[in-house]
């Protein structure tokens, strides 16, 4: 009966849409969840938040992002954290639950987003998160050196990374801005025959000693276009407990690392300002 309940209360709630910078925003409800949306820019899938329990990650890239958050301390412990890329500040909420009194800073480049979130689906009041409507680099750049525990870049424009933000030396930023034993998490999408994937990882073993990547096997694999976690930091990662995690997901995933994580990236080379460019467009039967 209780879920019954649940199910009218959110086929009464209608989507809400209004155009922003990035094109036209829509928060479409969650007709099993009675107070979660879910945000789309131009028909592209964005974030999942449920405000009732913002612990709950429906994304699976959202979901292994969260696992590497998790990860980032012991459990409970505030921490510091950087996200490149609001979208529906899904990590943030989920930083704020996990980890009370952590201070976070989120850089989203779309003000009229921003400003669209944050009134249809309200921040925890007692939350500290601070919200930058400026470009993910150069509010990266204004991060005090070592100041963050954890970096998340999640940053797309037209459902691709911007090319400045795959480069050597935009991850040399990154990792200014980590303190020592931080980690970074990085948001990847592609598709085969894999390229940019291969070369985002042969990037960042330029800049970071130690690296991983999480995805679902048909991504890695090159049978669909998908997304990837790829994970760096300067210490050695929790591999063992992220395999675990992934492994256990509802739609399990694979964690690549060593010498068969470099055997993938086949000897792609490191990207930088002067040759960057966009990740690659999904087809449009992703999204489908």
């Amino acid at each position: 009966m209780a879920r019954n309940k649940q199910r009218d209360r959110a086929a009464a709630a209608a989507p809400v849409a209004e155009t922003v910078d990035g094109g036209l925003a829509e928060l479409v409800p969650d007709r099993e969840r009675p107070r979660a949306w879910t945000l789309l820019v131009d028909g592209a899938p964005q974030s999942h938040v449920d405000l009732d329990d913002p612990t709950y990650l429906s994304f699976e890239y959202q979901r292994r992002l969260g696992h590497v958050a998790d990860l980032a301390a012991p459990p409970h412990r505030p921490i510091q954290a950087v996200h490149l890329g609001g979208g529906a500040l899904t990590l943030a909420r989920y930083v704020a639950a996990t980890r009370p009194r952590s201070t976070q800073q989120v850089v989203e480049l779309d003000g009229p987003l921003v400003q669209f979130v944050r009134r249809e689906l309200p921040l925890d009041p007692g939350a500290r998160v601070r919200v930058r409507s400026t470009d993910a680099r150069a509010g990266l750049a204004k991060v005090q050196d070592g100041w963050a525990d954890l970096i998340i870049a999640d940053v797309f424009g037209g459902a691709r990374t911007p090319a400045h933000l795959t480069s050597t030396e935009f991850l040399a930023e990154v990792r200014r801005a980590l303190r020592p034993g931080g980690l970074y998490a990085a948001n990847l999408a592609d598709g085969p025959p894999l390229a940019h994937l291969r070369g985002q990882i042969a990037t960042a073993a330029a800049v970071f000693p130690e690296l991983a990547l999480t995805a679902d096997p048909t991504v890695l694999r090159g049978r669909r276009f998908g997304n990837a976690v790829l994970l760096a930091s300067d210490r050695e990662l929790p591999v063992a407990e992220l395999t675990r995690r992934v492994a256990t997901d509802p739609h399990p995933g694979r964690v690549e690392h060593g010498r068969p994580l470099a055997d993938f990236a086949g000897g792609a080379a490191p990207v930088t300002d002067a040759n960057a460019k966009p990740s690659p467009a999904p087809p449009a039967s992703v999204f489908r």
